[in-house]
């Protein structure tokens, strides 16, 4: 049974920890808050965790010999200097998107994950769900890559900033390309291969904070389009182009549907339904990872979450000053 304490109270956590009641081999033993009453009042909104212990402070609870493995649903600014904590007091790290703020912390993660010889794993969630081998396996089938856009534009900006949300709250750990542009990241990682280099870079900042980026990127021969959004709706798709058809799979962040165009073929649709919900994925294959030893996911390795990290940094490098 491995043994979960969660760092951090927020919706994103209390989503967790309703997946996670869905896993038989794992259970919420322990969460953390800025005070104990706040950690008392999440535990007792999320099922099976009245025997849950509740601690004012991330160390008390990192301190715990009873915890195995963290989520660490804290602020982006606060992932690496928590998930660097626990690991080094031998508590492995299942870390909420993104990692870190940029490549060198992500890289200075992994070093201790090596070190320390305990599990990090980021929560890129479209890499965990049923769809996304299929995919993968149907973008196998296009040939040669020359192109892909990965968007993930939203019209919330009234939202984030009318209920003081951190992801509008002036840091290093604000704006939509962190919390959006982070999904887009990862798709590129996957399908485009070598370094990237930044062709164009269109920005919008609002006190500061990016809150729309468009970003057109090359990998060798294969150019990419990275674009995220507070302020404006757009389709939310990865969008693949090959030699031989295109792939487009809708809802990038929680994929369960895709459309399969090939030369010569008829279209075909992908549909593939969530197991539970769109964390449960993350959750197993974490635990399983836990239960045989590993150290790291071969879905999600760190070299993946330090390659999504330099995209962003390639991108963020192109911001327009206000």
């Amino acid at each position: 049974m491995v043994r979960f304490g969660i760092l951090g109270a927020g919706n994103i956590a209390r989503r967790f920890a309703a997946s996670l009641s869905y896993e038989s081999r794992a259970e919420l033993v322990a969460a953390s808050c800025r005070t104990t009453q706040k950690a008392t009042a999440f535990l007792d909104q999320v099922p099976h965790a009245s025997d849950a212990r509740a601690y004012g402070s991330h160390e008390d609870l990192l301190a715990d010999p009873a915890v195995d493995a963290i989520y660490l649903a804290l602020p982006h600014d606060l992932h690496y200097q928590w998930a660097v904590a626990a690991m080094r007091a031998g508590k492995s790290v299942l870390c909420e998107k993104p990692a870190t703020l940029t490549a060198a912390q992500m890289q200075d993660i992994a070093r201790v994950s090596q070190q320390t010889g305990t599990c990090f794993m980021e929560a890129m969630k479209p890499r965990f769900v049923a769809i996304y081998q299929p995919v993968l396996e149907a973008i196998a089938r296009l040939g040669t890559i020359r192109y892909v856009e990965a968007t993930l534009c939203n019209d919330m900006l009234g939202f984030v900033e009318g209920t003081g949300s951190y992801h509008m709250t002036p840091g290093p750990g604000a704006g939509v390309l962190l919390d959006c542009g982070t999904y887009c990241a990862s798709w590129l990682a996957e399908l485009c291969p070598g370094d990237p280099e930044l062709l164009s870079c269109e920005s919008v900042l609002r006190d500061g904070i990016d809150v729309y980026v468009n970003a057109r990127l090359g990998f060798g021969e294969v150019e990419a389009t990275l674009e995220c959004a507070f302020d404006r709706a757009r389709p939310r798709q990865a969008v693949v182009i090959g030699e031989r058809g295109r792939v487009v799979v809708d809802e990038l962040h929680r994929p369960q549907r895709a459309s399969v165009e090939l030369v010569g073929e008829e279209p075909t649709t992908i549909d593939v339904p969530y197991v539970v919900d769109d964390f449960f994925g993350e959750v197993s294959h974490f635990v399983s990872l836990l239960e045989g030893g590993a150290t790291e996911s071969p879905l999600m390795t760190l070299d993946d979450s330090v390659r999504c990290a330099h995209i962003l940094d390639v991108v963020r490098a192109g911001f327009r000053s206000e």
